[in-house]
């Protein structure tokens, strides 16, 4: 009998243990009573929301660090989320968002899926109304799960950057939520491939970079004195042999689209048109003394107008997108101390056409106007150089239009507040801060990331004073552009201009998507930069 007691007792000792465990663990699980948990009526503890991740034993989630930085970070408690094999990137098949979710779960290397999102799992969804606009987003981290949400492919896309940002610098996405917009609508690169060639591989590298970077506008200046870079089939004659075809440029703009860019075409004019000019002598125009003028074409001869309208409307088909730049700026018989003395010819054509106190700068305006009208019809914005804007004239620049601001010093230009209480919106290319001028020249120097992270905003429009804040809103100023102008196209390579422009182009990302005083401090900003890309 008695090795039957003593097993009943081990037996007993067993249950005793065991139940003091479930006690212990239980104790653990459940909040304590008044501190963390939630409470019924009367006080008593109401059962605890089942939490795999055991929250209270996390810290808040610091926000995750990117360029541009998260507008707003709620700090959850939790491991957060990691790409893990298994893991996918889920939107519905054949909707909106399958080419956002392929390309982020290539660059995470996960799976793309359709269907409902589970544990490991990225879901992109559209839903109307999120915070921020068509560009806003809002990213949950959870149950190790990210769901990105916005009310355009737009948005969701800015939310996957932030995602990939995240993963590059950490690893991971903190637990918590993400919501997200820009200050400015308008955010980009402008580059001068009239001057220096860049290849179509450069440039859809700077779209890729962009894109993470959440720039929405790459600007071509494609046309100047010195060439011009895009086939025509119009003018085959005017092209430079080394050009972007017609087929790279349609590679590109599908490039850029399918990062959400869009892809600004400029043909300067009435200046700047040296290499148009080659190829129609007869449109040169000439001053009192018989001299050609260069880069001007003659304004006063109605084939002038002709020739860049059918050039607008050749190219129209290559760029989909809102804007086209007119450049307007520097037109050279402007610059002479009398335009009307050294072009009698343009002066009487603007007597004729506008009364007897126009002058050439009334022609130049009407020029312009006549260039806007021609963009309009073909359902773009157009844009003008500030400088192409004369005021006090009997024409007055057509409205309908945007300020390209990037000086106050050329001959004719003006303040920026001037342009902003006429009711102009600008965008900001403040030569002081945006112009990487290639070797230079005319006392330019290559633009900081650190003096745009530390001094520029886009309402420091002209030096480095900002315009009165109630005209500088993003209803006024509607975005910025770093400008790459090639004046000495041999001073840099194509990989030398890639590299002195990285840093300006993160910290412009930066001070347009939140033009506040940036809280990361520079040199920590520098080294994000390194591993974020």
């Amino acid at each position: 009998m008695a090795p039957k007691v003593r097993n009943r007792t081990v037996l007993v000792v067993l249950a005793v243990a065991v139940t003091a465990a479930v006690a212990l663990l239980v104790t653990q699980l459940v909040p304590r009573s008044g501190t963390d948990g939630p409470s019924g009526p009367g006080g008593r503890q109401q059962p605890p929301t089942p939490s795999p991740t055991l929250p209270r034993d996390y810290e808040p989630a610091e926000a995750p660090r990117t360029i541009p930085a998260v507008r707003e970070w709620r700090a959850g408690r939790g491991p957060g989320w990691r790409p893990t094999e298994g893991g996918r990137v889920v939107a519905e098949r054949g909707g909106p968002l399958e080419d956002e979710a392929r390309l982020l779960a290539e660059e995470l290397e996960l799976e793309y899926a359709d269907g409902d999102a589970g544990p490991g799992d990225v879901e992109l969804a559209l839903r109307p109304g999120t915070p921020g606009g068509r560009e806003g987003y809002e990213l949950t981290t959870g149950d190790n799960r990210v769901h990105i949400r916005g009310s355009t492919e737009t948005g969701v896309f800015y939310g996957t950057r932030t995602l990939l940002q995240s993963v590059r610098d950490s690893g991971g996405m903190p637990e918590g939520t993400v919501r997200d917009h820009p200050d400015r609508a308008q955010r980009g690169l402008m580059v001068d491939i009239a001057r220096k060639h860049f290849p179509a591989d450069w440039l859809a590298d700077r779209v890729r970079e962009m894109a993470d970077l959440k720039l929405n506008q790459l600007h071509l200046h494609f046309s100047d004195d010195q060439a011009f870079r895009i086939e025509s089939e119009t003018s085959p004659e005017m092209v430079a042999e080394q050009h972007l075809t017609k087929r790279e440029v349609r590679d590109l703009v599908r490039l850029a689209r399918s990062r959400h860019i869009t892809v600004v075409p400029e043909i300067d004019s009435p200046g700047h048109l040296g290499a148009v000019l080659e190829a129609h002598p007869e449109l040169k125009l000439r001053n009192a003394a018989g001299q050609e003028v260069p880069g001007a074409i003659d304004i006063g001869n109605p084939a002038s107008g002709r020739l860049i309208d059918r050039l607008v409307r050749e190219y129209a088909p290559l760029f989909p997108g809102t804007y086209w730049h007119l450049g307007g700026d520097e037109y050279r018989p402007l610059t002479a101390s009398d335009p009307e003395a050294n072009h009698p010819r343009l002066h009487r054509i603007a007597r004729e056409r506008f009364g007897p106190d126009a002058g050439v700068a009334d022609l130049a305006t009407a020029w312009l106007n006549d260039r806007a009208a021609t963009v309009r019809s073909l359902g773009y914005t157009p844009q003008v150089w500030n400088d192409g804007m004369h005021a006090g004239g009997v024409v007055e620049p057509s409205r309908g239009r945007e300020v390209a601001y990037w000086t106050g010093k050329e001959i004719g230009a003006r303040q920026p507040e001037e342009y902003l209480r006429e009711g102009w919106s600008l965008v900001n290319f403040n030569d002081e801060y945006l112009y990487y001028v290639l070797g230079e020249p005319h006392d330019f120097i290559y633009p900081t990331g650190e003096r745009i992270y530390r001094e520029w905003s886009p309402a420091v429009l002209r030096g480095s004073r900002a315009v009165p804040a109630e005209t500088a809103g993003p209803d006024r100023i509607r975005g910025a552009r770093l400008a790459v102008w090639c004046d000495q196209a041999g001073a840099q390579t194509v990989e030398e201009v890639a590299e002195g422009i990285r840093l300006p182009l993160r910290a412009l990302a930066q001070k347009v998507w939140d033009p506040r005083p940036p809280e990361t401090p520079w040199p920590d900003f520098v080294e994000l930069a390194r591993k974020v890309g």
